[in-house]
């Protein structure tokens, strides 16, 4: 959700994801999933009260400042840059990409992106580590294929340097191709798939929550901004063959030193482009004891005007088809005066990130009332 992170058997967008898997990989500087223990999101995300009194904490309205705050905030202990995309084969075959960089801090760094890299044993304690994770959604063929890389903070292997932008691990980079922070360039190879896309922001950037504070809950709350409609253009390898592709982007920032409170099970997240040119981020917080969260939040923009943040009283959401488990499809209403219907639907089931932070992030239609299809775009879920 704007906010999240992955753990295994847990989830993911950013909040702490468990400091054990990536000492873990300290001493080989690097694992993949299979090595790594899958963790309950209550394990890998329960309170630190050590934690937070060492790192800095997002507790009041900020004014994001550029590039600066593209790059990395080592002062606070979590921090993901996220980037999904929708794109079609002239023929209009679809897929969908995902590339998230998460970067855990062990210990406090003053909030400083220099270009000066250390070398030696130094570049060795940076006391940060990364967890790179790319997926590619085939929707025709109903495969998903993910990636993990997991390495400490060394800059020959991770990092993020705000200008010019760069976020890479070990090969996969997501970076500036000018002086300027557009157009970007993603550049990943996996396995089953080789992304190569170049991406343009359309609109402004949008600060969600209260002026860039998203709050989680009465003690928690991270920073939050979202590059929400991003044109992508590029190449798709996949099934022995490169696809021409197109479509469009959403970028998610976030950090943080708050976890996710106990009394929380996980969260619901939703970024979608609606055909008529709005664009919607959704996140519901899920409560253990299944109360409704008053700290769901979300914003509607639609390009002419301030995005609109709004608040769990402007909207709800209802499961009503599972898949072992998963929530996938979904009632969701808009509004209250005039309120909007739509059901959201997963372009298939089986979009599971299974990898050392077990989640469920994969692409999903948007539909009206009469059945038709109406937009497109990503969904999060976490602590199922």
């Amino acid at each position: 959700m704007g906010v999240r992170q992955a753990l295994p058997g847990a989830r993911v967008k950013g909040w702490s994801w468990m400091p054990m898997l990536v000492i873990a990989a300290l001493s080989t500087g690097c694992t993949d999933h299979a090595a790594a223990p899958k963790r309950s999101l209550r394990s890998i995300l329960g309170p630190d009260a050590g934690a937070e009194m060492a790192f800095a904490k997002a507790d009041r309205p900020i004014e994001f400042v550029f590039p600066r705050d593209h790059g990395p905030h080592p002062e606070f202990r979590s921090e993901w840059w996220y980037l999904t995309a929708v794109v079609a084969t002239p023929g209009g075959r679809e897929f969908g990409v995902q590339f998230t960089l998460f970067r855990q801090g062990m210990e406090p760094r003053p909030g400083k992106d220099t270009a000066a890299i250390p070398r030696g044993v130094a570049a060795w304690r940076t006391g940060q580590g990364y967890m790179g994770h790319v997926a590619v959604s085939d929707i025709a063929n109903r495969h998903h294929a993910e990636a993990e890389r997991l390495v400490r903070g060394h800059p020959a292997l991770a990092g993020v340097h705000a200008e010019p932008f760069r976020a890479y691990i070990e090969g996969w980079e997501l970076k500036s191709t000018t002086a300027d922070f557009w157009p970007l360039r993603l550049q990943v190879a996996i396995r089953d798939a080789n992304i190569d896309l170049m991406l343009a922001g359309t609109r402004p950037i949008v600060a969600q929550g209260d002026g860039g504070l998203s709050r989680k809950g009465p003690r928690n709350a991270s920073y939050y901004y979202s590059s929400q409609r991003i044109a992508a253009e590029g190449r798709l390898g996949i099934d022995d063959a490169t696809h021409a592709v197109a479509g469009r982007a959403w970028l998610d920032r976030e950090w943080s030193t708050s976890v996710l409170a106990p009394e929380y099970d996980g969260w619901d997240w939703f970024a979608l482009h609606l055909d008529d040119g709005r664009d919607l981020m959704l996140a519901r917080l899920r409560r253990a004891d299944g109360r409704i969260n008053p700290y769901s939040t979300g914003s509607l923009a639609d390009g002419d005007s301030a995005p609109k943040q709004l608040t769990a009283e402007d909207f709800s959401l209802s499961a009503m088809e599972h898949w072992r488990g998963w929530p996938v499809a979904w009632r969701m209403t808009l509004g209250n005066e005039t309120p909007e219907r739509f059901v959201i639907r997963a372009a298939f089931e089986d979009q599971v990130m299974d990898t050392s932070v077990r989640y469920w992030e994969g692409v999903v239609y948007l539909h009206d009332q009469r059945g038709r299809r109406v937009g497109s775009g990503y969904m999060e879920l976490t602590g199922y």
